[in-house]
């Protein structure tokens, strides 16, 4: 692979995915001390980067004459990508998906176009199902990542952002399987060495961490993450080796880092982001890397995420802002009380939203109760200074 094969995959998508610009954001770059700019692929055909390289590899099969259907085996924003670029480019799909793939996810890859297999209890199994299907139908199998030509497509990233911004200093790229980190990586150094690349992991599924400071393809035997698009145990052969040679730096983020950045995004920028695609800028927000007086873009690798999830991330990242607030403490179980402990919460303008008693503890006596708050307030500091009024109110207060 070269330089020539991204702008290769760059003039083959052109037309078919959306020209998704580099934007500057004036909120985060004064929340970081850089010059930050974002680009947004939450916004890119069907939610999500994959689009690209599933569509390279596709129309790099097609140039070379083949007619054999394709398949695939994803639970997300891959299955998506192949379906939607198999269907642009008049070839048969099919996607193999998890039992456990929320049903929505389902309607859209077939919405694209292919044929959809829901089979298997968990990844791993959906994956054998997909590999029987190739063998029975003579199919292409599609990897998500370990594949030059998926890599190309992804590195298109990098040939957009050096047209939009020739004097970027920096950019920041969430990491699973390593495609993406891979690809942009890659063309960025080929393009101009001095370019720093940073991939960002969970800390619930860093292989690739693991593997940047080892110097060794390194696989984890678990994930545990919010960040489902970038939970892989077992990254890929090609990747890694591209990642060793053209990243400068691999760093972790928290859950909770990761949900007060999708927060942020929600707030400040009016962008729906899922949890993969938060990562770089919750990697800068965050410190973890030096970004100060530099041009920085933190690529947003996606939007799919489930409606039913958004509130569970949103109390997360207002819990991790100090927006929301839990304790609980000792007082009199007799009419008033409650009265009382919510005057002094409306006085400091704390906002109630949920009361929960506990009347069985073996250290309370008899007419006491310990009572558990949450409560809504503007900032870590008002939080703080609600806590001290209630103490100086003889409140024994813990934080939850």
């Amino acid at each position: 692979m070269n330089s020539r094969d991204v702008e290769a995959a760059a003039k083959r998508l052109q037309g078919n995915i959306h020209n998704v610009k580099v934007t500057s954001s004036k909120t985060f770059s004064a929340m970081s001390g850089c010059d930050l700019f974002l680009k947004s692929e939450n916004r890119q055909k069907t939610g999500s980067f994959k689009v690209r390289g599933a569509f390279n590899k596709l129309a790099r099969l097609k140039e070379a004459g083949s007619t054999r259907p394709v398949i695939a085996s994803s639970a997300g924003n891959h299955a998506q990508g192949v379906s939607y670029a198999s269907a642009q480019l008049g070839m048969q799909a099919t996607i193999v998906m998890p039992k456990s793939t929320p049903i929505a996810k389902v309607m859209a890859t077939r919405g694209y176009g292919a044929e959809v297999v829901v089979a298997g209890d968990n990844y791993d199994e959906c994956y054998e199902e997909a590999l029987r299907i190739q063998q029975e139908r003579d199919a292409v199998f599609i990897h998500p990542f370990d594949d030059e030509d998926v890599i190309a497509g992804q590195g298109t990233i990098a040939y957009e952002i050096c047209r939009d911004l020739p004097n970027v200093d920096m950019i920041v790229v969430p990491a699973g399987g390593g495609g993406l980190l891979a690809g942009i990586s890659f063309y960025a150094k080929q393009i101009n060495p001095r370019i720093k690349i940073v991939g960002v992991q969970a800390e619930g599924a860093d292989a690739i961490v693991r593997s940047f400071r080892s110097g060794k393809h390194c696989s984890t035997d678990t994930v545990n993450t919010i960040a489902d698009g970038i939970a892989v145990m077992n990254p890929g052969e090609k990747t890694v080796a591209l990642i060793q040679e053209n990243v400068d730096e691999m760093v972790p983020v928290s859950d909770d880092e990761i949900a007060s950045a999708i927060l942020l995004l929600l707030e400040r920028e009016k962008q729906v982001v899922e949890p993969a695609g938060a990562c770089s800028l919750a990697a800068v927000l965050n410190h973890k890397i030096d970004v100060a007086d530099k041009r920085v873009v933190c690529v947003l690798s996606g939007g799919n995420i489930d409606v039913s999830f958004i509130h569970k991330v949103v109390e997360k990242g207002l819990v991790t802002r100090g927006r929301n607030m839990k304790f609980k403490t000792p007082m009199l179980d007799v009419p008033g009380s409650l009265e009382k402990i919510a005057g002094i919460l409306h006085e400091v303008n704390a906002n109630i939203i949920e009361v929960r008693y506990d009347r069985i503890s073996a250290d309370l006596n008899l007419n006491e109760t310990i009572i558990h708050m949450g409560v809504e307030v503007s900032s870590k500091e008002h939080g703080e200074a609600m806590i001290r009024e209630l103490r100086a109110n003889g409140y024994d207060v813990t934080l939850e």
